[in-house]
């Protein structure tokens, strides 16, 4: 029983690790719902992987063979791939997540000069609600996998998924609000959500040996990703910082006229 408590403390601080890029990827696509629907969207796309998430673990428990099977080989003098369900559904989401933050960032440059002029397309809530769900599904092949080496016993699996899921929760709309407070760390969470998406697809590629002109596909560590964030995070904070001393000089000839 002690070890079962251990091993499920080691869970949830994994689920609250990894669950990271998945309450950015969730702050940013609420923002595409109506705005009074945002937070119910947010709360209820999780309750609802959550559920499926637990039907997840249970089917890959009793498939696991099946998403480790190949569905598709190929070999040649410039790609070569031994491809199962696990990396299709890691590299489909990877490229999903780029096609994402790309999509966000032209959308902020190309209408930031008409604010005001154009009225941004929201999409239902249904949509949004089934996006949030599908990508949480997709983020939690890592975790369940991870939890699967832990542990044999579903129970221990289930609860640091239940309670992984009240962390998203809770936090979800504390991570949506500042980041419409602070619109300018809003490009910082859209470039590192290009980089999830980076890191996807390099897991992927790795998962299915995927090979070009010899060289194969190594997945990026967990270790590179969050150091790379830190790394942005303080550009971003010095950037800013000197921004604000660069409009500060720019003010004094003004106010000695």
């Amino acid at each position: 029983m002690i070890e079962n408590i251990f091993t499920l403390l080691m869970l949830v601080l994994l689920q609250a690790v990894l669950g990271f890029d998945n309450l950015l990827y969730i702050s940013i696509e609420s923002k595409n719902a109506p705005v009074e629907k945002q937070s119910y969207v947010r709360k209820i796309g999780i309750i609802l992987a959550v559920f499926l998430r637990i039907a997840l673990l249970f089917l890959i428990i009793r498939l696991i063979s099946i998403f480790q099977n190949t569905i598709f080989e190929t070999h040649g003098s410039w790609v070569e791939m031994n491809l199962n369900v696990h990396a299709l559904i890691v590299l489909l989401g990877g490229i999903f997540i780029m096609y994402t933050a790309i999509k966000e960032i032209w959308h902020m440059i190309s209408l930031e000069e008409h604010e005001g002029t154009h009225e941004v397309k929201k999409k239902s809530t249904a949509s949004v609600i089934a996006m949030i769900v599908i990508m949480n599904l997709v983020f939690s092949f890592d975790s369940i996998l991870s939890a699967i080496a832990l542990t044999d016993v579903f129970w221990v699996m289930a609860t640091a998924i239940i309670i992984g899921g009240l962390l998203m929760i809770f936090l979800a709309d504390t991570i949506s609000t500042f980041l419409a407070k602070n619109r300018m760390y809003e490009v910082l969470g859209l470039f590192i959500l290009f980089l999830v998406g980076i890191m996807l697809i390099s897991e992927g590629g790795h998962l299915a040996h995927l090979k070009f002109f010899g060289y194969e596909i190594t997945a990026m560590s967990k270790a590179t990703f969050y150091f790379v964030i830190v790394i942005l995070v303080i550009t971003d904070i010095v950037q800013g910082r000197y921004q604000k001393k660069l409009t500060l000089e720019k003010l004094k000839p003004k106010e000695k006229t």
